[in-house]
């Protein structure tokens, strides 16, 4: 995109759509930023969240979150001709540390540690839906 100050609209093929004043991403010359992106789909029921009893009782899959939070992030970056190989650095906020390992290994199916991006990872009180276990923002660069 030419334009130095370019904003995705959610009418643009958007299927999750942001709950708030915001695109899921802006692009700036060659930088890209992308929303902090969770695992809600587009019909709003959340991936990683199982079901493991009859009473409704839900187990909060952070490995299957990060999974489908990374998927999302690469959506979204592709609306604009990117993907998660143009990815330069990652915040990431988990609701437990005690996920770390689950979060960290789904992570590193998407990204390599001596060619991936930097990354910070942050312990937060609670996110946007109770449900929610991991969010994830990043800063992509498509730039020669």
């Amino acid at each position: 995109m030419s334009d130095n100050k370019n904003e995705i609209p959610a009418s643009a093929g958007t299927k999750v759509t942001p709950r708030g004043a915001y695109p899921h991403v802006k692009q700036v010359g060659d930088f890209i930023f992308v929303s902090g992106t969770s695992s809600r789909r587009a019909d709003n029921s959340i991936a990683g969240v199982d079901i493991i009893d009859e009473m409704g009782t839900k187990k909060l899959n952070a490995y299957t979150q990060t999974q489908e939070v990374l998927k999302n992030i690469d959506t979204n970056l592709k609306k604009v001709g990117a993907s998660l190989k143009d990815v330069v650095d990652v915040t990431s906020f988990l609701v437990n540390m005690n996920d770390f390992a689950d979060y960290n290994k789904a992570y590193a199916e998407f990204f390599e540690k001596e060619t991936g991006p930097t990354r910070t990872t942050v312990a937060v009180h609670q996110l946007p839906h109770p449900d929610l276990v991991v969010e994830i923002k990043v800063m992509a660069y498509v730039g020669n």
